[in-house]
């Protein structure tokens, strides 16, 4: 508490010194203002460039498209604004002795496109590319409605050196220069976001409705002023401002959803608006609904293949059937008020609510014994020989993911001067209260004539033949009840409040600005994650598959008889005094997740900034404290009972992280880039907590309040070319050297590590996550978009877009083994092709990304590798009116699939397969 109140009474100080010293700087100054909008005064230029030519100096228009030039000398000047896509516009002025002059810019003509369609999209992308400070790549709202994409995670993976790890065949976790998820920062409207699953630090943006975003920002290199907690990037999502736009805006979507695997037709609609009541107040927001119907079919190895008498096999084979309901609601909405010609005031606040039912259908069939006989593509097993057992169970869940956050701010600038603040709360829950996970009925079959076959001759899709006992093998009534595990509740919350100032000092020059800046920042973050299982071992009287039997909807093989989708529910609760609960288990997994976590960060910065129309220099050094509370519990057992002990750590630290960034641009059409920073990644809460964890083969996962966090230093350097009119090549190179990277080591009991604490717990082996040696990261990003408007017609309404990013990691684990880094994919690149005349608006999109470590294992013939994905989306437009666009829509054209597999004896073995289909949308939009 006494850190907070330190930095709580720094933090009113710093505001109370801002005013006082605001006050007089704008009486005496003279002032250059205005805004810069497209020619149909449509909308705010954001990133337009205002330069002052004989003095040398530059200003960037902000979101609202204004911009401020303070400390002018009297004189006559010229002003010159630029923006990617329109011809710079001039205008010379008079500046007196004392007071303000306003000059106002319309940029773009009859041929220049600015305000909709993928050509506007291209325009505000490149301009706000160029005029950053460091590495930045920029989605902006139009590019993200030109895609069919669900979420924001996939309308990310168009950008360079992005792409996104899926789950269910939609983008869930965002990877950035191959780099794991985990080592990437995302916040909303500048709030950091907490995350909602219990066991990770990165959010899953699968969360977030594309349709409320006005932008995405990419950071990929850092200075002093930004938080320093990424090593990959700092994904900053902004929604929808009032003054984004010179006029109102209402917009309504209404989207029919075909989903050919499951042959369901689900809604999608979407309303947004941006208004100003008088001049310098207004109102934005927007609501999204999305529900989606969807089914995967599912093969994986339950464990790791092995080898026997030269046949290599799965000793454990699951085949499951998904079907799966996923509904989004978000929304945000945003006060924005200009409380004098140089302070803006605003409240942002935003919602969104993630519901996912899945329903999982499994078939396992374990073979205790090594097969019979067999090749390189089979593997024959017979129960007269060792036991054959089958499992077929039922999963039924649903879960319930939120983020909600709230900010409140102003900015102040008076051209000498600025200062901002703001305050700051977000939370992240993921929630579940009663899901059926798994129900289990179970057969085994030991000399009772049954042979089972399994062909391999398709290394993605194993398939088995029972050639002797089929009868017996389909029988639903042999299937007996094993054993129902409840998740009565799965509670996981994570909270974080934050405040924050900033104040810098302009001084104006000959030939550019100097600034002198510093700001503080204290962040507040909670996370617990509690979890409760009643474990059902027996159930008194008689209940088998048959009781609950079902139709499966499993396309890839039949998979013999499963249970209903709502059966075994309705089944529990008509017979729940029947079903004897093992309260060994259900202690034992109710305690061993649960935690809690604190985590307060008290941040301070000073940087000094050099920008004139050539030449940006921007050098600091950021100091970050770290304080944690841990708290989780100690689980041991004799065999028959559990006893619980909590345990209680603290740590803290401190880390200086200086930056420097150097932006040069030689002439108008060329940006040389050069950054280099010392950043931090924290490691996982759930990683952190002293929590143990054991199954039911006594495998044990334990966490690890020792980790260090990830330090690195990042060397980034590169150089853009704009040409043409709407038009610009890109290259660029990056360096990272990671010490402290977090990964998991498998022990076994005597060699655990971790000073003994779990000594008294019984455990054949543990994964417990330890601290590597370095890592070293390297690789390149090319980029390239153009709008071919200078072709004859109808050519010139052609537009591409390409990207490429070649990414090279190296990392020693603590046992010597050398790996890349997981989340790793070396190539990825984009390709869009995309035509835009008259009416017709047609864009096809394709992403590829390279394999990459999923999962270290104990040696690396039990890694698991993720393979290659290449996926075609297309995107078709019809303009009827200029306020109304019909649309249709082809996501994964070629029906990529996900395959997931270890090396093992010379090969790729499967570890997980699914296929998903293709999904179909058409709506309309219509903008008022």
């Amino acid at each position: 508490m006494t850190l907070i109140r330190s930095c709580r009474s720094r933090i009113l100080l710093g505001t109370g010194l801002a005013a006082a010293m605001l006050a007089p700087a704008s009486a005496f100054a003279s002032d250059i203002v205005g805004i810069v909008t497209d020619a149909t005064d449509t909308r705010a230029l954001q990133s337009a460039e205002v330069r002052i030519v004989e003095l040398g100096r530059v200003a960037e228009a902000g979101r609202d498209g204004s911009f401020r030039f303070g400390d002018v000398p009297a004189g006559t000047y010229t002003l010159e604004a630029r923006y990617v896509g329109a011809e710079p516009v001039r205008s010379t002025i008079d500046v007196p002795a004392t007071g303000s002059v306003t000059v106002n810019f319309s940029l773009g003509g009859a041929n220049d496109i600015l305000v909709v369609g993928q050509a506007a999209n291209q325009a505000s992308a490149l301009s706000r590319q160029k005029a950053a400070d460091g590495v930045e790549s920029v989605l902006t709202r139009d590019a993200i409605g030109q895609f069919p994409d669900q979420n924001v995670a996939e309308s990310l993976r168009r950008l360079p050196g992005v792409n996104i790890l899926n789950d269910q065949g939609e983008g869930r976790f965002v990877s950035v220069r191959g780099l794991d998820p985990e080592l990437n920062a995302s916040s909303l409207n500048g709030v950091r976001l907490p995350a909602p699953e219990s066991d990770v630090r990165s959010v899953a943006l699968d969360v977030i409705s594309s349709d409320t975003i006005e932008s995405i920002e990419i950071k990929k290199s850092l200075t002093a002023d930004m938080d320093a907690d990424t090593i990959g990037a700092s994904i900053e999502i902004h929604t929808t401002s009032a003054f984004d736009r010179q006029r109102d805006l209402y917009s309504a979507r209404i989207e029919g959803s075909y989903n050919d695997y499951s042959g369901k037709l689900t809604p999608k609609g979407s309303l947004d608006f941006a208004t100003r009541v008088g001049d310098n107040f207004g109102i934005a927001g927007s609501i999204s609904y999305y529900k989606r119907k969807f089914e995967t079919d599912n093969v994986e190895a339950g464990d790791f293949w092995k080898e026997a008498n030269g046949v290599a096999f799965a000793p454990e084979i699951e085949y499951r059937d998904y079907d799966v309901t996923r509904e989004r609601i978000s929304g945000a909405l945003s006060f924005d008020w200009r409380a004098s010609d140089t302070t803006k005031a605003y409240i942002r606040g935003n919602f969104s609510q993630f519901d996912d039912h899945e329903y999982r259908r499994r078939t396992t069939i374990i073979f205790d014994e090594d097969p019979a006989s067999g090749d390189a593509n089979s593997a024959f097993f017979t129960d007269a020989d060792g036991r054959i057992e089958v499992r077929r169970d039922l999963k039924d869940r649903f879960e319930r993911q939120r983020i909600r956050t709230i900010v409140v701010g102003s900015d102040t600038d008076t051209g000498v001067w600025k200062f901002n603040w703001s305050a700051s709360w977000a939370k992240s829950s993921e929630r579940e209260d009663f899901s059926i996970d798994p129900l289990r009925f179970r057969a085994r079959f030991n000399d009772d004539g049954v042979d089972v076959n399994m062909d391999y001759s398709d290394p993605r899709v194993p398939l088995y033949s029972v050639t002797a006992g089929a009868a017996l093998f389909n029988d639903p009534t042999e299937y007996g009840f094993n054993r129902l595990e409840l998740t009565d509740l799965s509670d996981s919350q994570d909270e974080e409040y934050a405040v924050k100032a900033d104040l810098a000092r302009t001084f104006a020059g000959d030939k550019g600005d100097f600034t002198i800046q510093g700001g503080i920042k204290s962040r507040w973050r909670d996370k617990s994650y509690n979890f409760n299982l009643i474990y059902y071992g027996d159930y008194n009287g008689d209940f088998t598959l048959a009781d609950v039997l079902g139709q499966q909807t499993y396309r890839l093989t039949d998979i013999g008889p499963v249970a209903s989708k709502i059966g075994p529910a309705a089944f529990y609760n008509a017979n729940l005094g029947n079903f004897e609960v093992d309260q060994y288990e259900t202690d034992l997994g109710s305690n061993s997740s649960d935690y809690s976590v604190s985590e307060d960060i008290l941040a301070g910065y000073l940087l000094g900034r050099w920008d004139s129309d050539t030449l940006r220099v921007i050098g600091g050094v950021r100091v970050e404290r770290t304080k944690n509370v841990l708290n989780g519990n100690l689980v041991a057992d004799d065999g028959s009972d559990v006893f619980v002990t909590p345990v209680s750590y603290r740590r803290n630290y401190t880390d200086w992280l200086p930056s420097m960034t150097i932006r040069f641009q030689p002439q108008q059409d060329l940006v040389l880039r050069l950054a280099g920073s010392r950043s931090i990644v924290r490691p996982k809460l759930s990683k952190l907590a002293p929590r143990f964890t054991i199954n039911e083969d006594d495998e044990a996962e334990f966490g690890n309040p020792d980790l260090l966090p990830y330090k690195a230093w990042n060397l980034d350097a590169g150089a853009e070319y704009y040409f043409g009119r709407n038009a610009a090549l890109s290259i660029g190179g990056f360096y990272k050297s990671i010490d402290n990277f977090i990964v998991d080591g498998f022990f076994e009991d005597s060699d655990a590590p971790y000073n003994g604490v779990y000594r008294g717990t019984a455990f054949s082996e543990a994964i417990i996550p330890v601290n590597g040696d370095k890592a070293e990261v390297a690789g390149l990003e090319a980029s390239y978009s153009q709008v071919f408007d200078m072709l004859p017609a109808p050519f010139d309404g052609l537009l591409a877009q390409a990207n490429y990013t070649y990414t090279w990691s190296k990392a020693k684990l603590f046992d010597g083994r050398s790996i890349a880094l997981p989340s790793n994919s070396r190539n990825t690149f984009n390709l869009v092709l995309g035509y835009e005349k008259g009416p017709i608006d047609i864009r096809l999109a394709g992403t590829y990304r390279d394999k990459y470590l999923d999962e270290i294992g104990g040696d690396a013939e039990t890694d698991r590798y993720v393979d290659n994905h290449f996926q075609l989306d297309l995107s078709v437009k019809f303009k009827v009116t200029d306020n109304v666009r019909l649309y249709g829509e082809w996501v994964n054209i070629n029906n990529a699939k996900y395959f997931a597999y270890q090396n093992y004896a010379n090969s790729q073995r499967l570890l997980q397969y699914e296929e998903y289909g293709s999904t179909f949308k058409f709506g309309v939009k219509a903008n008022f």
